[in-house]
């Protein structure tokens, strides 16, 4: 009978210790405190990736506790495999092996802490582990038997002190499945210990490819370390974080854009926390269908961490497998595979997001991170007017007037699905803006006209999107009400405080209202968000360094810009100014030369009234001056 005011529960229980514990302290007790700290906070960190819950951890002790006996196991899995990683670095009279027991009980819960038989089998399945190794009761063994892709030992059923009946014990051997039934193996004869071999031979020969797949998407062993001398750029003051395009695997090109989209997403929700430093997704969709490794990506960006994954759509179905792993030290922090309804993808993302600043222990504030997504894309209908949102960008990713027409008929069929959606009416927004340059059926100020329109509209929907405030930012610099560009760049910034187009269109706005200084941190900031950064962003930068006297950096930027695109109309203007200015003449002229080479039809009356637009009139003057004089034969 329960004690009256104790509350039972069902729970699944991990307990853990170190194996030789006594003898580490003995040998050296400051080394040994100081690397149980360590593990213990691995411990800790991989039972909250893995749904669990710290209960207690006297000493080498832990002891936690998890809903689902899967969770439990997953993470005492990725314990061992994470301290063994480690252990490789430490000589071999240091490291530090934990035995684990996992069982399913019935405890008494009080306070926050359990008691009762389940938690005490809990602790002796744990003294009958090796070290490093992981031994799980019947109880909890019949409930992961057929979900998890691992190979048990049954060890028989084990007489344990101050536990009345014998307990069945099972080791887990965290290998493909090969789960072994019977007596105790250290009992059986020679000859029916081999035949499980055989059989289990047998079946690993037949699920090396399935297997082979898996270790590939989710559990890669540790990567070669990044060095931080040979990385591109300094490591920020914060965590860093690139996120590799996820990899399509569901057999149909035509799903690219959704894998596409589901790496944008979790890059959009990273880039939202302040404390964290995110690669664009320009830049890392630079990796898309590339072999690359992780060291490779981590020096070129100067990032500690990376995080890369797989997607399969089949029907309503949905597996996204993920992984994130600190290149500095090769070792997996943490992967994991999602089997779930495609309704449920939003939830997916958002736990992926979570799951990953848990990892690298960036603290969120309440309400810091929210998914647009998941708030405006619930329901069947919503996730058919998602799906063809992100069609959409697909196509406006290509630049071509077809493709800005094809992602304006299915924007407008989005809307028509989702009125009250504001993401329908950003992205279109955004392609009435683009197309105004290329489409010449359509007057230049109606479509920029329009994109306002759009904009301010889903504004009014809701204020806290960023990639709105960028394009009323760009669209205000156009109309030269350079107070409005820049309140909407800086608010852009404040949303999206690691998007690298809220820096450059920031910067843009005070570099054309005549305050360059202050643009030069912005774009440069940009850049480093994102080093394959569009080509406005080098000829923005190049235009503060200009109007700053700093003509040399401005040869820089602008030459960055022609080394990617030779015949880049403005690139070639702009040296012409500098190599003016710098009275280089020789120089000036060959640029010239280029623009007409590119353009015969240049004309300097409407270069000054399209391209001179700095609220700074001396600004327009000094740029107009030296390439009149760069033109003249």
């Amino acid at each position: 009978m329960a004690e009256k005011g104790f509350k039972r529960k069902l729970t699944a229980i991990l307990s853990a210790d170190v194996e030789g514990y006594s003898r580490l302290m003995g040998e050296d007790e400051e080394a040994t405190v100081r690397t149980l700290t360590a593990y213990r906070e691995v411990l800790t960190t991989l039972v909250l990736q893995h749904n669990g819950k710290v209960l207690d951890s006297p000493g080498d002790n832990l002891l936690a506790e998890f809903v689902s006996v899967v969770d439990g196991v997953q993470c005492a899995v990725a314990v061992q495999k994470e301290i063994k990683a480690r252990n490789d670095e430490l000589p071999e009279n240091r490291r530090m092996q934990f035995r684990i027991g996992i069982n399913l009980g019935d405890v008494i819960q009080e306070e926050g802490r359990i008691y009762g038989d389940g938690v005490n089998i809990a602790a002796r399945l744990e003294g009958l582990a090796e070290p490093g190794g992981i031994c799980v009761s019947k109880t909890a063994f019949d409930h992961i038997e057929s979900k998890l892709p691992y190979g048990y030992d049954f060890i028989g059923d084990q007489t344990v002190k101050n536990i009345a009946k014998p307990v069945g014990a099972y080791r887990v051997l965290m290998d493909p499945r090969v789960t072994v039934l019977g007596k105790p193996v250290d009992k059986k004869p020679a000859a029916l210990q081999r035949l499980p071999i055989l059989i289990g031979a047998v079946t690993v020969l037949v699920l090396a490819v399935a297997v082979g797949i898996w270790q590939f998407y989710v559990r890669r062993p540790s990567v070669e370390p990044a060095s931080v001398e040979k990385m591109a750029f300094p490591l920020p003051d914060v965590p860093s974080i690139a996120v590799l395009p996820f990899v399509n695997m569901s057999g149909d090109p035509k799903q690219e854009f959704f894998s596409d989209a589901i790496t944008e997403n979790i890059i959009t929700a990273l880039s939202k926390v302040p404390r964290l430093f995110v690669i664009s997704r320009q830049s890392t969709f630079f990796y898309k269908g590339k072999p690359v490794k992780v060291k490779q990506v981590s020096e070129e960006f100067g990032v500690q961490y990376v995080l890369e994954g797989s997607v399969q759509r089949s029907a309503d179905r949905i597996r996204i497998n993920a992984q994130l792993i600190d290149a500095l030290t090769g070792h997996h922090l943490w992967a994991e595979r999602y089997e779930r309804d495609q309704k449920d993808l939003f939830a997916v993302q958002d736990e992926i997001t979570m799951r990953i600043l848990q990892a690298i222990r960036v603290k969120l504030s309440e309400g810091e991170i929210s998914s647009a997504y998941s708030q405006y894309f619930r329901g069947r209908q919503g996730f058919d007017c998602y799906l063809k949102i992100m069609e959409a960008s697909k196509y406006a990713d290509r630049f071509t007037l077809e493709d800005f027409y094809v992602a304006r008929r299915l924007l407008e069929k989005a809307i028509s699905i989702c009125p009250e959606n504001p993401i329908g009416y950003v992205r279109l927004g955004w392609v009435y803006r683009l197309s105004a340059i290329l489409d010449k059926t359509v007057p230049y100020r109606e479509s920029l006209d329009k994109a306002k329109e759009l904009i301010k509209k889903a504004l009014a929907m809701d204020d806290t999107l960023a990639d709105a405030h960028v394009l009323l930012s760009i669209l205000y610099r156009g109309e030269k009400e350079y107070d409005k560009s820049i309140a909407e760049g800086r608010r852009a910034v404040e949303l999206d405080p690691s998007g690298s187009n809220a820096y450059t269109f920031y910067g843009a706005a005070l570099l054309f209202a005549s305050r360059p200084e202050e643009a030069i941190p912005l774009l440069q900031k940009a850049i480093r968000l994102n080093p394959n950064a569009q080509s406005w962003t080098f000829v923005f930068l190049g235009h503060a360094f200009r109007n700053t006297g700093r003509l040399e950096e401005a040869v820089s930027a602008y030459k960055k810009v022609l080394k990617r695109a030779p015949d880049h109309l403005i690139a070639h203007v702009a040296l012409t100014t500098v190599y003016s200015l710098m009275g280089r003449e020789e120089e000036a002229r060959a640029e010239a030369q280029e623009v007409l080479r590119i353009n015969p039809k240049f004309s300097l009356i409407r270069f000054k009234k399209t391209a001179l637009v700095f609220k700074d009139k001396s600004e327009n003057d000094m740029i107009l001056n030296a390439m009149t004089k760069a033109l003249q034969k």
